[in-house]
This record gives structure tokens, C-alpha cells and sequence, in this order.
């Protein structure tokens, strides 16, 4: 089974090729849920790993929703070439319509746009799956398109829970695309994600840190909550996942 982990930096980029994942989900700003890194992001990532896992950009405009105006997705279209033209391995995206439905002319036309930059690019289908009314139509429909994976908490709040629907996902998928665990995902549950035919799990380990001394006050943070705080990539979470998902 796979191990993705999502990152933020160059740093923790490295991080993840060092402790042996598979490859990389690479964003921005995880703390709005991840938003589309910036080239200069990519150039030092791939630098990091220097092609020891792959590199998966989110594409990603803005947080929020998934239903796109055509400006944004213009937008979205631009990103997905030019970081596929700097050697992603793919990009992770997703589009949705009022109803919760896969946008279809919106997603295939991101498709056409990554596969004219890169006819080989692995396309994956973000948890805006999560959001659709009906997991087996969004499936057809991403198959149809060519998509290689899903990622998906199984319509809940943590891949744990909905560990049920993501087991009848990967029966219903049968092998046409693959489909990884992830959102609020545990260390503890990876092991019986692999047992339920997953073919990849996804996490962000991360572990927040700060440079406010012991004892000081915040100043400038919202509702008081420290404006030095950021996330990093954990080594000894990915190292847990990874062993994990070699049980």
C-alpha cells in the first residue's frame, strides 16, 4: 500500500522522501485545507527529493467550495501546466456543480489542460468526492475521464469512520482507479485501510510549532491564539505511517 503525505515546504518534502513515502501531495496554506503551491515551491521541492518519491501539486485556487467560475478555473487550468511542465509527477484536483455532482465540463477540461502538459500526468480526484450526493456516479464519472486515484474520507469526518463506504469505493472501483484513505486519518488505522483493499492512505503529519517564549502573551493573534504558530512535517509520523502501512 501507497503512503502519500501532504507537505508545505521543501523541508518537508525531504522529510517525506527520507522516511520512505511513496510520494508527495504538494500545497500551500493546509491550515484552509491546502491551496495551490507557488513554482517556486515545486522547484525546491523536486530539488529535496531529487526523485526519490513523486511530486502531486493540489490544484487549488482558493479555500472554500468546489464550484469554480470560469475565471478560476482558468486559473486552475495555467497551474496545473505549469507545474506539471516543472516535473510534477500529477496534480490532485477536483470540481463540483450546485448539486454536489462532479462538474464534468469543468473537470474534463482541467484534464485536457494537464494531459497536453504532460500526456503521462496522474490525475487524482481531491475529497470533493466526500461532498457528492453519489460516491458510485462521481466514480463513473472519474473513470470515464482517466482518472488514477480518488482520495477520500469516506464521506465522513475521518477516514476511520467512513472506512465502510471507502471499502465498497475500492470494490466498486475494481481496479479502474485506485482509491486512497485520507482526512483525520490515524496512525492506528492504516493497518486495517490496507486490510480493507485500499491501495494508498494520505495524512499531512504534521505537528505545529512556535517561537513564542514560555509564558508570553500574544500579540496580534486572533481571539488570542499565538501568531507564531506554523505546521511542519513530522519525521516520526511518517515513519510511524510508513511502518504501518507495511504491517
Amino acid at each position: 500500500m501507497k503512503l502519500e503525505i501532504a507537505v508545505v515546504s521543501a523541508e518537508g518534502a525531504g522529510i517525506a522522501a527520507t522516511e520512505c513515502a511513496d510520494r508527495i501531495e504538494l500545497c500551500s496554506s493546509l491550515e484552509l485545507g491546502g491551496i495551490t503551491p507557488s513554482q517556486g515551491l515545486m522547484d525546491a521541492a523536486a530539488e529535496q527529493v531529487a526523485g526519490r518519491l513523486e511530486i502531486h501539486p493540489l490544484i487549488r485556487c482558493r479555500p472554500g467550495d468546489f464550484i469554480y467560475s470560469t475565471a478560476e478555473l482558468d486559473t486552475m487550468a495555467r497551474e496545473a501546466q505549469h507545474l506539471l511542465r516543472q516535473g510534477a509527477h500529477g496534480v490532485v484536483f477536483g470540481a463540483l456543480g450546485p448539486g454536489g455532482e462532479v462538474d464534468l465540463p469543468a473537470t474534463r477540461r482541467l484534464v485536457e489542460c494537464a494531459r497536453n502538459a504532460n500526456p503521462s500526468a496522474q490525475l487524482t480526484f481531491h475529497r470533493a468526492i466526500d461532498h457528492t450526493p453519489n460516491a458510485e456516479a462521481a466514480l463513473d464519472v472519474l473513470i470515464g475521464l482517466g482518472f488514477t486515484r480518488v482520495l477520500s474520507s469516506g464521506r465522513a469526518a475521518s477516514a476511520g469512520e467512513g472506512l465502510k463506504i471507502l471499502a465498497h469505493m475500492a470494490r466498486f472501483s475494481a481496479g479502474r482507479l485506485e482509491v486512497m484513505a485520507g482526512g483525520g486519518l490515524r496512525i492506528q488505522d492504516i493497518p486495517t485501510m490496507k486490510r480493507s483493499g485500499m491501495d494508498a492512505v494520505h495524512l499531512s503529519a504534521k505537528k505545529t510549532v512556535s517561537t513564542l517564549p514560555p509564558g508570553a502573551m500574544p500579540v496580534g493573534g486572533r481571539d488570542g491564539t499565538d501568531p507564531t504558530e506554523y505546521h511542519v512535517t513530522d519525521a516520526e509520523i511518517v515513519r510511524a505511517a510508513r511502518t504501518a502501512g507495511n504491517c
